[in-house]
Order: structure tokens, then sequence, then C-alpha cells
């Protein structure tokens, strides 16, 4: 078996004559002239490069895109307040004030901000591991999402769930188990055609979760039952430290649904994934075509946890140059300065404002109570419905609900 995890396989070559999907962030062109003067709510049109997208067993979404001043703006200050978060947890993580796992998003915030403005506050998302930013933007608070990493009363699980278990009444999680919120995601937008909601549910996995069977079971379901669920893989091209041609046969996943149409996205460029999320959404709530996949090919400058030094199945040089020339940051960034929305130095003062907003939220974080004992008895049931009587670690030690308050 040492000697089959030490096998190198061949690396597997595009297949000739069919197009790759970039992967640039900063290759969006300006098709109309911004609206001059003070307006920022007034729509213009920018066109997307032509290998932003790749279809399969679908129509692939308008290269052209409409923008505003202001959701482009909105977009940059979301994306530099999840990066300094995510930069604050890992020096939290380095300074051992947060324990367990802890798996950071930096490097693909275009795909989580993306999201949240092709999507309605009353879509549903559920996700894996790099979970902090879905749970600030669908609700929740950076200090709620530091708190709670802390293991501190005023997280957004009240100090008891952690990294990986954070929600908010949109954001199903967050969850520890590889793959197995695909499922729960196809049951959330069950419940959705059930109730006749006209909403979706985006169900969100990684390339190292694809060859889950559970993964292909909610594929089957969703497409039988004709389920409003957008299944979202964000290919960051390495699952922990194996990468995506060394683990799929198929690493075209977007293709991966059998019946199920497919569309492959730049997720380093936000214009390219708010586009493509639009257009899934339309698919499976107004045209109501079922289910629909979206893979977003990204990338994660840092490892696959805060244990992974991300180095040893990837050279430094690959690394750097994906934060060189490829930062989804950095592309919007461009975008709003070259088409006249915002000057280098009032992006600054967003950047300015981010930074202070993430080292208030530290601070508050930090000094906030660790939960109390008696925490140790709630939320283990659905509010309302208790048992009178729960025993705990041994027969003696036993609270009722009267104890509790």
């Amino acid at each position: 078996m040492a000697s089959l995890a030490r096998l190198r396989l061949p690396k597997l070559l595009p297949l000739r004559g069919v197009r790759t999907v970039t992967s640039t962030a900063d290759t969006t062109q300006l098709k109309s002239s911004p609206p001059e003067g003070s307006s920022s709510s007034t729509p213009f049109q920018v066109k997307l490069h032509e290998d932003s997208f790749r279809s399969y067993k679908c129509d692939m979404p308008e290269l052209d895109v409409e923008v505003t001043k202001e959701m482009l703006l909105t977009m940059y200050k979301q994306m530099q307040l999840v990066r300094r978060m995510e930069m604050a947890a890992d020096a939290l993580y380095k300074a051992k004030m947060i324990r367990g796992f802890c798996h950071l998003a930096i490097g693909q915030e275009a795909v989580s901000v993306g999201l949240e403005h092709g999507i309605t506050p009353n879509d549903r998302v559920i996700t894996a591991y790099r979970c902090h930013p879905f749970a600030v933007l669908r609700g929740g608070t950076v200090t709620g999402v530091l708190a709670e990493l802390l293991g501190r009363k005023t997280g957004m699980s009240e100090g008891k769930g952690g990294s990986m278990h954070i929600f908010t009444p949109t954001f199903f999680g967050g969850n520890g188990i590889v793959g197995a919120q695909v499922p729960i995601g196809a049951g959330v937008s069950f419940a959705q055609k059930y109730l006749e909601e006209k909403h979706a549910t985006f169900a969100m996995y990684g390339d190292g979760a694809s060859n889950q069977g559970q993964v292909f079971e909610a594929f089957n379901m969703a497409k039988l039952w004709n389920l409003p669920t957008v299944f979202v893989c964000e290919n960051n091209q390495y699952g922990m430290g194996t990468s995506a041609d060394r683990s799929s046969s198929n690493t075209a996943y977007f293709t991966r649904g059998d019946t199920i149409p497919g569309i492959q996205v730049n997720g380093m460029d936000i214009i390219a994934s708010l586009q493509a999320v639009r257009y899934a959404r339309k698919w499976a709530v107004e045209e109501q075509k079922g289910p629909l996949l979206l893979e977003f090919v990204t990338y994660r400058y840092g490892g696959h946890s805060m244990s992974d030094p991300g180095t040893t199945y990837r050279t430094r040089e690959e690394v750097q140059r994906m934060r060189s020339t490829k930062d989804p940051i950095r592309g919007l960034q461009r975008y709003i300065e070259e088409w006249g929305l915002a000057t280098e130095q009032e992006l600054k003062l967003l950047d300015k404002e981010a930074k202070a907003e993430v080292d208030a939220a530290v601070e508050e974080a930090k000094s906030a109570p660790p939960p109390d004992a008696e925490a140790l008895w709630t939320d283990i049931y659905y509010k309302g419905s208790e048992p009178p009587v729960m025993r705990g670690r041994e027969r003696e030690e036993v609270r009722t609900l009267t104890l509790l308050g």
C-alpha cells in the first residue's frame, strides 16, 4: 500500500481541440461607458472573456453582463473584508488562540462574494469546510465568526461549534463530513419545492469530495424530482494534498452529473462568477429546469487546513505566480480603476475600513467569555422538543429542564 501511495500517475492532458476555461482575474472588458456624475446604481455593460465558461448539455451564460458602480464597490469591500477576516484567523491560530480544525478560503473570494450577489436573500447555501466568508455574507458578522473560532460565548454557534459549524437562517453550514452536505442541500431544495417556494439551494463541495458516492446519489435524486438544486464544485485544484488529476479520472467536474447539465466557470473573475450564478438561479427557479452543476475553477493560497503548509505537493513558485497574476481582488481593483469608478486612493480607504472592522472584531471576540458550563446541556435538541430529563457522562449526572432555568 505504501508503494501505491507513492505511485506518481502521468499528468492527464486536455483533449485536443477542447478549449479550457480561463482562470485570469482581469480579462473582462468595458462595453458601454459607466454613467458620469454621482449615480452609482445606474447599470452599464461589460463583456467577459470568451473562455470564461464551458458548458455541458446546455447553453453558456451570456458574455455581456450588466453591473453597477455600487455593486462593484460593494463586492470589492466584501472581498477585502472576508480576506482580512481569514488572515486574522490565520494569525489567531498561529498564536494558539484558535484550536482544532481551521480551513481558510484566501484566494477564493470571487466565488463566495460573486455567489452572494447572484442570489436572493431567501435562497439557501450549504458548504463544507471553507465556510467563514459565506457565514458573514449570509447574515452573520465578522465578530460572530471569529468569536466562534475562539470558542467564545458570543460566537455564531455560541462557542460550541467551531470553524466548520456556523449557521444562519439561510446558510446551513459549514459541515465537517466530506461530501455529506451535498445530499442535505438536495433535501433543502426538496423542501423548497414541496412548499412551493421560488428559491434555490446552492449545495457546495470541493474537488476532493467530488468522488463521494453520496454526491452522485444526490445528483440522481435531484434530477428524478426536478429539484431547484445548484450543485457547486469549488475546484481549487487540490483535494487536501492530492491534485485533481491524480484523484479524478474525469476532472471536468461540470460534466459529471450524467443527465444534469453543467457550466464550468472562471472562478477567479468575480464578474464571471456573478454571471454564472445568475444563470444558474434563473435555470433552477424561473425556468424550473431542475438541477444544474456549476464548477468554479479557483485556487487556494494556503494549505488545505492550518496544519498543512501547502508546499509539499505544489511549489512555492506556483502559489506566488497565482497570487501575483491571477488574484481575484487585484483583478476587480483593476476593473474599478480602469473603468473610472474609483481612484486608487478611494479603494485604499475601503481597504482601511475593512481592516479596521476586522481589527475591532478580533479584539471584541478575544474579550468575550467562554460558554457557561450549563451550555453543555443546551442545543442538543431542537428548541421546544427537549425531553424533561437529560443524562450526562455518567448515569448519576442528570439535568432537568427546571435546572436549566
